[in-house]
């Protein structure tokens, strides 16, 4: 395309009106897929604006995946503009049939799940339903989560899940182009938010014991405006941070006001103790709790507590929508939190979940495959070669996660996400599976086999 040709075509010239005249031109169909667009400066040039102006245009574009640019061809029309994907989550495999074994989605035991029924009669019951009252969380609720919260929470707010809860508050905390810093690796789901609501991903690396402090040094020095942390349970390495390690984090942020958001994906299932940077700076964490793999998905609801400026950023931000999380779920939770016998079957699924984990790992480690991390509902499994390792693991009707979903950019090593809620409990069984595992992250790590 001549710059020339579009610049007769676009009647404001500014960073909005350029990129309303293309989509424009895309939609009509008088652009194509694959057209290759002028340069930035040609089409400044040609339009009398700065290269900022065109750049900025073109950033809007590509992030509604309308445009993408490569060195080799330059910047080439994609299509019409499309809602964002959650590229790294859906990327996961269809495998039919052949699928025998699935630990790519790290989901409950059904099996381990507490019954529903009484809990919904008991809420379903209660006063105060069909009102349009706008209940950030209800009283049953509070009373049951509160306790147990790691810190005084200035702000509660019940919301759709986990992921609803980082998701909103990031996008009610960060600008487009505004820096959030953020484990590596880490949940793919993470980075597809955070890339979604186009904000500028700064890793901190990651060891044993949670976030590395010299990495998160480098990263405070790009003055982020919010850390997203696992505490414990991390996914996808299995890591909990330490009482020490918190300290050490704790310490460095001290000086900044970047918002802490600690992301609590299994809550209780985990075998780790909590520890919470908001027991230091309760009036910049929150700390979001999910309560779908312990006590059921379908509940869909999360806790968010915590700073309460940033919470009623998020109530605000949920007002122009579904406004409430249902009261029936609310108190339908609050329920089974206040159950002893649903706390013992959660105690039990623990412990199954955990010996799960454990047995796996240690049959990895018999065999030369190290996974490290401690917690968790997943195992990070080193091996040679990614690709390859996923075709032997199809190969044999196993379906994984590719390591790859979990990191910003191209890893210097490679490896596999194995979700083990759901594994076997027959020794022969997971010694089978151990051997098959072992051959796909070797493959050739000796010189192959």
């Amino acid at each position: 395309m001549e710059s020339a040709w579009l610049a007769q075509r676009i009647g404001e010239p500014t960073a909005r009106g350029i990129a309303a005249a293309l989509t424009d031109l895309i939609r009509q169909g008088t652009v194509t897929a694959q057209t290759r667009l002028p340069t930035v400066r040609s089409l400044a040039r040609e339009l009398g604006v700065s290269s900022g102006t065109v750049a900025e245009a073109w950033s809007e574009l590509r992030r509604h995946g309308m445009i993408h640019t490569d060195r080799r061809r330059g910047t080439v029309v994609l299509g019409p503009p499309d809602v964002p994907r959650p590229i790294r989550y859906e990327r996961i495999g269809h495998w039919g049939d052949r699928l025998a074994i699935d630990l790519a989605i790290a989901s409950p035991d059904p099996a381990l799940l507490p019954p529903l029924e009484a809990a919904l009669i008991a809420a379903a019951g209660a006063e105060g339903l069909n009102d349009y009252a706008r209940e950030t969380i209800t009283p049953r609720l509070r009373a049951a989560v509160e306790p147990d919260w790691p810190f005084p929470a200035r702000g509660w707010l019940a919301v759709g899940g986990g992921y609803e809860g980082v998701q909103l508050l990031c996008q009610t905390t960060a600008l487009p182009g505004d820096r959030i810093a953020i484990e590596e690796p880490t949940a793919a789901r993470l980075l597809d938010i955070l890339e979604t609501i186009g904000v500028q991903i700064v890793p901190v690396a990651c060891d044993e014991e949670g976030p590395v402090p010299e990495s998160l040094a480098k990263a405070l020095r790009a003055r982020p405006v919010a850390f997203v942390y696992q505490p414990r349970g991390q996914s996808p390495c299995g890591h909990a941070v330490t009482a020490g390690r918190s300290a050490e984090l704790a310490a460095l942020l001290e000086p900044t006001s970047t918002l802490i958001v600690e992301d609590d994906g299994i809550g209780e299932l985990s075998v780790s103790p909590m520890v919470s940077m908001g027991t230091r700076f309760p009036d910049r964490t929150v700390l979001v709790r999910s309560y779908s793999k312990s006590h059921g998905p379908d509940l869909r609801i999360a806790i968010i507590g915590g700073a309460a400026d940033a919470v009623e950023r998020v109530r605000v931000l949920r007002s122009f929508g579904i406004g409430w999380t249902s009261r029936i779920l609310q108190d339908t939770l609050a329920h089974l939190l206040g159950d002893a016998e649903v706390r013992e079957r959660v105690a039990h699924a623990r412990t199954v979940y955990a010996g799960r984990r454990a047995r796996l790992k240690s049959e990895l480690a018999e065999r030369g495959v190290p996974t490290g991390g401690g917690d968790g509902l997943v195992l990070w499994v080193p091996v040679r070669e990614e690709s390859a390792a996923l075709v032997t693991l199809a190969a044999h009707g196993i379906s994984v996660a590719a390591g790859s979903r979990y990191v910003i950019g191209p890893a210097a090593t490679h490896h596999l996400r194995l979700a083990t809620a759901r594994l076997t409990d027959d020794p022969g069984e997971l010694a089978d599976l151990a051997d098959v595992i072992t051959l796909a992250a070797r493959g050739g790590l000796s010189g192959g086999s």
